[in-house]
């Protein structure tokens, strides 16, 4: 797994996971600008991550990010709106 990274340029938060078959592949959340939240619009991992808890360990990292950063995060992305729900200690990046 590597580190998570904002590649500001394509307004995208990206990591690298290694899948079952030793290859990397990523976990990435698009987001749009508004201030100083960023607008979670869609969360998506590589299909070869999917059941591997990939999704959920990027979400922890964006939030422990957003939260490092002094950022709010506002999520439309139902995945990201239900990671959050079940994780209540991040309630306080949420705008």
């Amino acid at each position: 797994m590597s580190d998570l990274r904002d590649v500001r340029a394509e307004n995208r938060f990206e990591q690298g996971f290694v899948d079952p078959n030793g290859q990397t592949q990523t976990v990435f959340a698009d987001y749009a600008i508004q201030g100083d939240s960023r607008i979670i619009l869609h969360v998506e991992a590589d299909p070869a991550l999917r059941g591997t808890g990939a999704a959920s360990t990027f979400m922890r990292a964006l939030s422990e990010h957003a939260r490092s950063e002094q950022l709010k995060l506002a999520p439309r992305c139902s995945y990201a709106v239900a990671w959050l729900k079940r994780h209540p200690e991040f309630a306080d990046i949420l705008t």
